[in-house]
């Protein structure tokens, strides 16, 4: 993405923040994995966001209509030794040149500097709880100006949230946003379709993890949006199973939640396919109430419906499926009231996606379900859950959990589904199935 984009970001940001005021955003800090290992580094999607910068020690400060500039970043200086040992700094210069910083500090000169900059502003705009040590750094400085102003220093003023309007704007996503989630969609839907060709009795969730996580690469996607979800037979059953360590055993379903992530942004597909290629009776039935489930829902999608609309046309298809099937007994409407089915679909529908795979953005306002603007991405995802333990339903229905996720943008006049390149009826999914070598 390039450096214009987020500029005019920042500019939006600070158009609201208005003058007199100060935005300080910090890095995310390297994590250690055991002893002296590392994760690999991931960016503070709110810093990113506003920065397109991917150091860690890094602090970026907004200042509407400061005189020497109004993007400043505190980040770690060059040097030959580290950077030989774990890899190229931007430094100071190349923030300004790349980045488009206006100025540029040490991070060690942080406390020289931060605290002249907050003088005697009347608004601190900072993300409260995300980072509690910084958190703290900022109620020292602020402490220190607010004990200096019997010599003459003017103390600033209040402590505001910056998130909730931060998260607002992100919730709309650009077009440029739209590219690269679309990106990670179709990459994401070609490994779904290479695991449904490979997928075969006896083989292990771990490889089939394998296969995804190999054809991410190879769309230019380097990690995992979040942990894959592979989960054979009775395992579909636990929502957020990331074991994937059993044998796919002959006539069960295999769940696979899985998405990558693409220059930050992530994709979020679900699939439930047969392991050995053919559906079965009991397994075909409730498979078609989840899709169709899964279609009406989407068809909820346009600008002006409001986002329960989508869960509840969700929940009305598949309780009537319940219903259909002897699984659940009763009058619609009273079934749908006492939630009947949460027995057997216990979550919402779907969720907001961009850089987080369960992105920011209020689902409510003012106590109303949030309505639906285009640029909004979001995924529709109903399922059906039957444990082997759940004594609720019949013996053949026990063992069976579905679920069909798709990631979808809300255009101006309804919308498009960015992860419609993998199948999901269910003749669709045996035929491409068929195709491998079994």
């Amino acid at each position: 993405m390039q450096a214009i984009n987020f500029a005019a970001r920042r500019k939006k940001l600070m158009q609201w923040m208005g003058p007199n005021s100060i935005a300080i955003l910090p890095s995310a800090t390297e994590k250690v994995r055991s002893h002296d290992v590392h994760y690999p580094f991931r960016q503070d999607n709110d810093f990113w966001y506003l920065t397109g910068f991917n150091e860690p020690e890094s602090v970026a400060v907004l200042i509407p209509g400061r005189k020497h500039g109004e993007f400043i970043l505190f980040n770690r200086e060059k040097d030959v030794t580290q950077e030989i040992w774990h890899g190229k700094r931007l430094g100071q210069e190349g923030v300004v040149e790349q980045l488009g910083a206006d100025d540029a500090f040490p991070i060690s000169d942080i406390d020289d500097i931060l605290p002249g900059l907050m003088e005697g502003k009347e608004r601190i705009y900072f993300g409260f709880g995300a980072h509690p040590e910084f958190d703290q750094d900022i109620m020292d400085w602020r402490s220190q100006l607010q004990s200096q102003s019997v010599r003459g220093s003017e103390p600033p003023g209040e402590l505001v949230d910056l998130r909730h309007h931060l998260h607002d704007m992100r919730l709309i996503k650009s077009s440029a946003e739209i590219q690269r989630l679309r990106h990670a969609a179709k990459t994401a839907a070609k490994a779904h379709c290479e695991l449904m060709k490979a997928c075969k009795p006896d083989k292990t969730e771990m490889q089939m993890e394998a296969v995804l996580h190999y054809h991410y690469v190879q769309g230019g996607c380097r990690y995992p949006a979040y942990p894959s979800i592979v989960a054979g037979g009775d395992n579909a059953n636990i929502l957020h199973y990331v074991e994937n360590s059993d044998v796919l055993n002959d006539g069960d379903l295999l769940l696979v939640d899985a998405g990558c992530e693409f220059e930050h942004y992530a994709a979020d597909i679900t699939r439930t396919i047969p392991i050995n290629g053919r559906y079965s009776k009991e397994q075909a039935q409730l498979y078609d109430i989840v899709l169709e489930a899964q279609l009406a829902a989407i068809e909820m999608i346009k600008p002006g419906n409001h986002w329960a609309q989508i869960h509840d046309k969700a929940v009305e298809v598949i309780t009537k499926g319940l219903v259909e099937l002897k699984i659940l007994k009763g009058n619609l409407k009273d079934l749908i009231k006492r939630g009947a089915y949460r027995d057997f679909f216990m979550h919402k529908t779907g969720h907001w996606i961009g850089l987080d795979v369960h992105d920011v953005g209020d689902y409510q306002v003012h106590g109303q379900p949030r309505v639906l603007e285009p640029g909004m991405v979001l995924t529709v995802e109903p399922a059906l859950y039957i444990g082997k333990e759940n004594t609720k339903a019949a013996k053949k229905w026990r063992g069976i959990g579905i679920r069909i996720e798709d990631d979808v943008v809300v255009t101006r006049d309804g919308y498009d589904i960015l992860s419609k390149d993998v199948p999901k009826i269910r003749e669709e999914i045996e035929r491409l199935m068929a195709k491998a070598d079994r």
